[in-house]
């Protein structure tokens, strides 16, 4: 007799279907898992064998062979270690093989009997649910399964209350829907004193989810306007939210089984590598501008990063995803992040202060400045000088205008771009100003006589590529969304253009 079980992998954010089967035949007995499984697979047999003797249950003296179809693609992971379970379940008739074959089943044994949390339990609930298919996972997370529609959800504690359940002494109850998790608490922008054109340039990329780079000197207050950005932005989407939370679900990030109704924040240290950044490892998990995604990617003291994870940064800010290669599969996660980055002029930072300025100026500034490539600096939309906070700046009282405030403005303004691209088709979700391609702004962001006169100057004076063309009047859109006009004027192209720096080691 074979048993079936449902169950599922996963490659990026795609769910594939894995079928287990399990016979018990005659023979010398043994217990074998084959179809490509990894050591955590592999070691399943024991976790499986320990949970049924918990409960009072042994093997059969014969030959158990457990199958992982197809068989040509790799299993990783402790999440087959329930299927594996509930399939020897029904092979040994404890419970009925036809009451299991419409529910995928997922989930991590301890040696009790206990069934564990494992990731990707969302996108395999709302996979079961577009093939009309129960879940079965583990208790912790049936609130985070119950957000992917009607289905049919078993979330049990422990083998033994499913095996009751089945039997019909027990009734495991539909888990609700868990809150998504609430907003996490932002610094205001109202203790930042002085600095009002590096508060600007952060509304600007709040407003159209431009990326900035903020350079100054240490102390002067970057890293401190990159922390208040996330709280100045408006909140997720329903279709943003579960989008984000199946990419943390995939990397077992996601708090209690709930959803993040937040937008992201990531700010990986600048020891980070490559696959720490886009993704892979030896399970091709998700990286931080995945999980970033939506959200904000900060990267303090940008230069120090390594120069191979700085480049590989180039392909997702433009496409918005991230690809792992790998021999035997390419495994794709979502990137669309905001990036917002904050450097020192030179190695000792000090470049513009005469009384501590640099001995090896201008070489300092220009070899620190050059571990920025042109290519990646020239995806920045918004390049902002910060400099040192004067003394009279600090004695000042604190703004009076708080977070809060400028929030409800960039609202407006996301809601204008919201309202201007909603019928775009696009092979990506056009969202904001920074999301509009060549041929779109084109149609809304052509500026008018005295902006195009201005614009035409600044391509000749500074040779712009056409990627830095672009992000001028995707800037300039931003601006004049701000100000409420339809047209984009010569003030908003010309604001547009002071955010624009020569490329490092220029200077």
């Amino acid at each position: 007799m074979v048993a079936r079980v449902k169950t599922v992998a996963f490659s990026g954010v795609d769910v594939l279907d894995i079928d287990v089967q399990v016979q018990i035949a005659n023979g010398l007995p043994s217990f074998s898992v084959v179809g490509l499984p990894d050591k955590a697979v592999s070691e399943a047999r024991e976790r499986v064998r320990a949970a049924l003797h918990g409960m009072g249950l042994s093997l059969p003296p014969k030959r158990i062979t457990i199958n992982l179809a197809p068989a040509d693609l790799a299993k990783e992971g402790s999440h087959f270690d329930l299927p594996i379970a509930v399939g020897l379940l029904a092979a040994m008739d404890v419970i009925p093989p036809e009451d299991i074959a419409d529910f995928v089943a997922l989930g991590e044994l301890a040696l009790d009997g206990r069934i564990s949390p494992v990731a990707g339990v969302l996108p395999a609930a709302v996979h079961a649910s577009a093939q009309g298919l129960g879940l079965i996972c583990p208790a912790a997370q049936g609130g985070e399964a119950a957000w992917a529609g009607d289905l049919n959800i078993l979330a049990a504690e422990s083998l033994l209350d499913l095996i009751n359940h089945f039997k019909g002494t027990q009734v495991l109850r539909l888990p609700e829907a868990n809150p998504a998790t609430c907003k996490p608490s932002y610094a205001d922008m109202n203790d930042i004193k002085g600095q009002e054109t590096a508060k600007r340039a952060v509304e600007i990329a709040a407003a159209g989810g431009h990326n900035l780079l903020l350079i100054g000197p240490p102390g002067a207050g970057k890293s401190m306007l990159a922390q208040r950005l996330p709280g100045l932005l408006p909140p997720l989407a329903s279709d943003e939210i579960l989008d984000v939370s199946m990419i943390h679900s995939l990397a077992g990030t996601l708090p209690e089984g709930g959803l993040i109704a937040h937008r992201p924040y990531r700010d990986p240290h600048h020891s980070a590598s490559v696959p720490a950044l886009v993704g892979g490892g030896a399970k091709a998990k998700p990286g931080e501008i995945s999980l970033a995604h939506l959200g904000v990617l900060f990267l303090d003291e940008l230069p120090e990063f390594q120069r191979s994870a700085l480049e590989s940064l180039r392909q997702p800010l433009e496409t918005g995803s991230t690809t792992v290669a790998r021999v035997n599969a390419h495994v794709s996660y979502p990137a669309r992040f905001q990036l917002v980055a904050a450097m020192n002029p030179c190695r000792c930072g000090y470049l513009d202060d005469p009384s501590q300025a640099c001995s090896r100026a201008p070489r300092c500034a220009r070899d620190y400045q050059s571990k920025i490539s042109g290519p990646l600096y020239d995806r920045i939309d918004l390049h902002v000088e910060v400099a040192a906070v004067s003394p009279m700046d600090l004695t000042l009282p604190p703004p009076s205008e708080a977070s809060e405030q400028i929030a409800e403005r960039v609202a407006k303004v996301r809601a204008i771009q919201r309202d201007r691209y909603a019928g775009v088709e696009s092979p990506t979700p056009v969202r904001t100003n920074a999301d509009a391609d060549g041929k779109l702004l084109e149609s809304v962001a052509t500026p008018d006589d005295a902006g195009r006169a201005i614009l035409s100057d600044a391509l000749d004076k500074f040779k712009l590529s056409a990627r830095g063309y672009h992000r001028i009047l995707r800037v300039a859109r931003t601006c004049a969304d701000m100000d409420g006009s339809e047209t984009v004027g010569q003030v908003h192209v010309a604001e547009a253009i002071s955010f624009r720096r020569n490329m490092p080691g220029s200077m």
